[in-house]
């Protein structure tokens, strides 16, 4: 029996079934199918999703920002691999001596894995910071910066110069790794961010959503033709798809500080999150909310502010959250989901004297919610914007399916990401015996 073929996996944000079935020409050379996305629809809990072919409610990563009850504090976008819980899909194939790589995936840094390439910058003292990626082994980003001829820039990763750029970089690390006989590991996975940065600012529907899919195509019909000349096999999959914005912004935290529920400690002015006193406050992320609660005299409340809320299509207790695959660790007292078009936002100052000082500037991992406004520049320059009705784009609800392709045979067909990522263990394993 001859040797299968090494793998490249690349997570594609964004590519949904809908946006590739109104895609160009350069749609029809790639045989794409759909696939139902986990819940939520939101790149760290699909990820995670897939590396563990597990749901939210074994692994853990249930959004892109988890709140640690002992610290009383938000992260977003944290990236230790320790915070996704359970066996990896490769666990069986690496013990047996095969080698993984993970490039640009989320909660990368101390994973089982022997390559890994992710952004890492080291923020300074009196601002500013110094742009870096985290690489094992130490020397590989140093190897692809020469190879490349630049270094990553993450201003094209994040914020308002986000650009195809950053999808461009990472398909040239990866081709180079794939056809480097030292780095080259038997299972690769990469990600491609660009698409998702224009459907949220213009609509999946705009011109500018075409553009971004028509990069997207170009860069996968590259990867596809480098994986053929490397010995690769390649699976290409989309982790959610974004659908139109309807509707205003939705924001939890202003209702809940209205009902005296969300406590507030004035500084300067400026109003921040007291999150040891107050009796409740939501984790915005897309169209998903986390809500945590004290449990104290205002618990009976919360329940009544949010399902009274404009925008709010379920607020679900621990029981619902069970059921749609989240719990019971890392999730609050209730999750809301938004209606379809509307999404959340993490507000909850009413003027914009009052705002903190981070929410006029990217700054991911200090805000307590998901930002898209950091997409657009704002006044005066330096600044962005503080206006969320600019928003076109948005995900995290079950429904819309994403779209998948691949060089090999699925069997039986997937229908959803799990069963994509089950396939996917399967054809490990399959390799084990070849």
């Amino acid at each position: 029996m001859h040797e299968p073929k090494k793998l490249l996996v690349v997570d594609v944000a964004a590519l949904g079934w809908d946006l590739v079935s109104r895609g160009a020409e350069k749609a029809r050379s790639f045989t794409f199918r759909k696939i139902e996305p986990i819940f939520p629809a939101l790149t760290c809990t699909a990820q995670a999703s897939f590396r563990t072919a597990a749901w939210p409610r074994d692994h853990g990563m249930v959004g892109n920002g988890l709140f640690f009850r002992e610290l009383r504090r938000v992260m977003f976008w944290e990236q230790s691999a320790g915070l996704v819980a359970g066996a990896r899909l490769w666990h069986r194939f690496r013990r047996a001596g095969r080698r993984v790589g993970m490039m640009f995936w989320q909660q990368s840094l101390g994973e089982d894995v022997d390559l890994v390439l992710s952004p890492r910058p080291i923020h300074k003292h009196h601002g500013g910071m110094i742009q870096d990626c985290y690489s094992q082994p130490v020397n590989l980003y140093d190897r692809l910066t020469r190879k490349i001829g630049e270094p990553f820039n993450l201003m094209h990763y994040w914020g308002p110069l986000a650009s195809a750029r950053s999808s461009e970089w990472i398909v040239e690390a990866l081709a180079h790794v794939m056809k480097s006989s030292d780095l080259a590991p038997d299972l690769l996975l990469g990600y491609l961010p660009h698409l998702d940065y224009d459907l949220q600012r213009h609509g999946p529907e705009s011109s500018a959503a075409a553009r971004a899919l028509d990069h997207a195509l170009d860069y996968l019909a590259r990867l596809r033709e480098e994986a053929g000349q490397a010995g690769y096999d390649f699976l290409f999959f989309g982790d959610y798809a974004i659908e139109p914005v309807t509707g205003p912004p939705v924001f939890p935290n202003r209702a809940l500080r209205k009902a005296g529920l969300l406590a507030v400690r004035p500084v300067r002015g400026r109003l921040y999150p007291d999150f040891f006193s107050g009796e409740a406050f939501a984790v915005a992320d897309h169209q998903v909310a986390h809500v945590f609660t004290a449990g104290g005299p205002g618990e009976g409340r919360v329940e009544e502010v949010l399902r009274d809320l404009d925008g709010v299509a379920q607020v679900m207790d621990r029981g619902r959250q069970y059921e749609m695959g989240l719990g019971p660790t890392r999730t609050g007292e209730y999750a809301l989901l938004a209606e379809k078009g509307r999404w959340f936002a993490y507000p909850w100052w009413d003027t914009p004297r009052e705002a903190p000082d981070y929410a006029g500037h990217v700054d991911i991992h200090n805000k307590p919610g998901y930002d898209p406004c950091e997409l657009f520049f704002g006044w005066p320059p330096g600044r962005i914007s503080s206006n969320p009705a600019r928003i076109r784009g948005t995900h995290g609800r079950p429904g819309a399916a994403a779209a998948w392709t691949a060089s090999f045979p699925f069997d039986p067909e997937p229908s959803s990401l799990l069963d994509l990522a089950r396939g996917v263990e399967w054809r490990l394993d399959q390799a084990l015996n070849a």
